[in-house]
């Protein structure tokens, strides 16, 4: 089966295009801001122009924005090409992304969150989850982080807050989905915002 991969949770936007397993042809890039703009030649640029059977997309936790732009590709890609849509969380690859490159027991996933918040969860030398994802104050998170090995935006500060262990910079690669653990990828494409939204409302419009 062919499939398409879009990341565009973090400031990394990036698309890969596999044969089953093997990649055919990706792109990275670190843009910081204009995902919109750039996701969909970078997706035209592959072979087929990205054409697949399968389109997979990362679900988050990662910028709002950049989120919903991946999603909505994903969901018109999906419709315009009668594609099987599938989603896998943000930490996930990026655990499975460090994982596949050290040996050890895991890893502690650490990424910028909102508020001054930190998304931070643990892995195992599978890369499977060992926990639910937290959205916790720097001091809370680098409490929570049971693995020496720290990965993520967030990596240094947090082994330099704990004062133990290693970090190493990484943000997700569409280019290493091939690496997930089968899993982590879901049919179900609700988005992962890792922290209740900031506005509600009221009771008597709900």
């Amino acid at each position: 089966m062919r499939t398409l991969v879009i990341d565009s949770a973090t400031e990394a936007c990036s698309v890969a295009l596999f044969e089953g397993g093997t990649l055919l042809a990706g792109d990275f890039r670190v843009l910081g801001r204009g995902h919109a703009e750039a996701l969909v030649p970078m997706i035209a640029a592959l072979p087929a122009r990205g054409q697949a059977q399968r389109i997979a997309v990362s679900l988050g936790p990662g910028s709002f924005t950049g989120l919903r732009v991946g999603l909505a590709a994903a969901r018109a890609l999906a419709l315009a090409w009668g594609a099987e849509l599938v989603g896998y969380p943000t930490l996930a690859l990026i655990a499975a992304q460090v994982i596949a490159e050290r040996n050890g027991d895991g890893v502690t996933v650490c990424m910028t969150g909102g508020h001054g918040e930190w998304f931070v969860q643990d892995f195992g030398a599978d890369a499977a989850a060992l926990g639910d994802l937290a959205s916790l104050a720097p001091d809370q998170a680098a409490a929570r982080a049971g693995r020496a090995l720290v990965a993520g935006t967030q990596a240094e500060a947090l082994v330099r807050l704990r004062g133990s262990g290693e970090a190493i910079a990484a943000l997700p690669d569409a280019r290493r989905f091939a690496l997930l653990p089968s899993q982590a990828i879901t049919p179900d494409t609700a988005l992962i915002y890792g922290r209740p939204p900031d506005a509600r409302l009221p009771e008597a419009a709900r």
